[in-house]
């Protein structure tokens, strides 16, 4: 499936800037599940001062704002070929060893609740089996609802509150599978809706890594395995790690961001 991303975020500021540098991860990487046709990144009010290769695989640019300037826009745009592969990536690795997806980070810290979902795992007939179970579980601890929770909302908290979005869902699989021995990380991307093209959010999934099968994804949001409507950006510990858009600001005021995405075939 051939699908056409036009993302765009613009950040406004009550008073002018004096500094900021942020981390854009915006650059899909190909990969056995997907083959980036063309793609390309268009800064208004800054600029980007360098790009590299994070320990994770990803692309990350960083980019500086404009001296005082008062607005700022980030443009990713571009076109991906998808497969279904019924979200196995398999035993694809980068610098990041297995053991550092074991680690647990502070949003993803366990503890009592998650420690108790991540006994669907171990009680599970196979670890498959059990990550299947886990994901089912997390959903209905935590449905879907926004305005709960926000990037810095760690597992508990978000699992006390009852209710989270897809970043939620991600972290609190990642943290269960993480305390039952199994590695886990995030993924950060796109996800073709089939009911609107117009979106006000990237999308997040987790993946797990097993054996015999390498890394798998889960859609803990939609109960469903990441297949030819997904496109993977960024992976990381966490969805601080992986953040589409993360950084630091000096200056005075206060900050209002508006996200347009469109995702279609």
């Amino acid at each position: 499936m051939l699908l056409s991303v036009n993302h765009i975020t613009r950040y406004s500021y009550d008073h002018p800037v004096s500094y900021a540098l942020q981390k854009v991860r915006l650059r899909p990487q190909t990969s056995c599940m997907q083959e980036v046709s063309d793609w390309s990144l268009t800064i208004e009010g800054g600029k980007i001062e360098a790009g590299y290769t994070d320990h994770y695989g990803n692309h990350v640019d960083l980019l500086s704002i404009d001296p005082d300037a008062k607005a700022l826009s980030i443009s990713a745009h571009g076109s991906v070929r998808t497969e279904d592969r019924a979200g196995m990536l398999g035993k694809t690795y980068g610098v990041a060893p297995l053991w550092h997806f074991l680690q647990p980070t502070a949003l993803t810290k366990p503890g009592a609740t998650v420690v108790g979902l991540s006994k669907k795992i171990t009680a599970a007939s196979s670890i498959l089996n059990g990550l299947h179970a886990l994901s089912e579980a997390v959903l209905k601890a935590m449905p879907y609802e926004s305005g709960h929770t926000d990037m810095e909302t760690n597992v508990e908290q978000a699992l006390k509150l009852g209710h989270g979005v897809c970043q939620d869902h991600a972290n609190v699989f990642i943290s269960a599978a993480r305390a039952a021995g199994v590695p886990a990380r995030y993924v950060s991307g796109y996800l073709m809706m089939t009911d609107r093209v117009d979106q006000d959010a990237s999308h997040a999934w987790a993946e797990a890594h097993l054996d015999d099968l390498g890394w798998v994804g889960f859609d803990v949001s939609n109960g469903i395995a990441p297949d030819e409507k997904y496109i993977r950006i960024a992976i990381g510990t966490d969805a601080h790690a992986a953040a589409p858009i993360s950084g630091l600001r000096m200056g005075s005021g206060n900050e209002a961001m508006i996200v347009s995405l469109q995702v279609q075939q």
